[in-house]
């Protein structure tokens, strides 16, 4: 892969992992205000949505990283 294409594909990651933690984070305030106003239902689907965003954010995080090692394994054999 070439530099470009690598920085490409990590900044096309980094953004999906901004949207990720922007829904993530609205998820949280949307949960936290059910539970305040008396409706504790939401709270199990809401963790379980959670932690598969987590679960991306991290998958995204180790596509980053294989990327940047292959990119920079390939600047190093140039």
């Amino acid at each position: 892969m070439t530099r470009r294409g690598g920085l490409m594909a990590i900044d096309g990651a980094v953004a999906i992992i901004a949207i990720l933690l922007i829904v993530q984070m609205w998820l949280l305030t949307a949960t936290l205000e059910s539970h305040l106003a008396g409706h504790p239902e939401p709270i199990l689907p809401a963790a379980i949505i959670s932690g598969v965003l987590f679960a991306a954010c991290g998958g995204l995080y180790l596509f980053i990283r294989r990327i940047d090692v292959e990119v920079r394994s390939n600047d190093d054999g140039d």
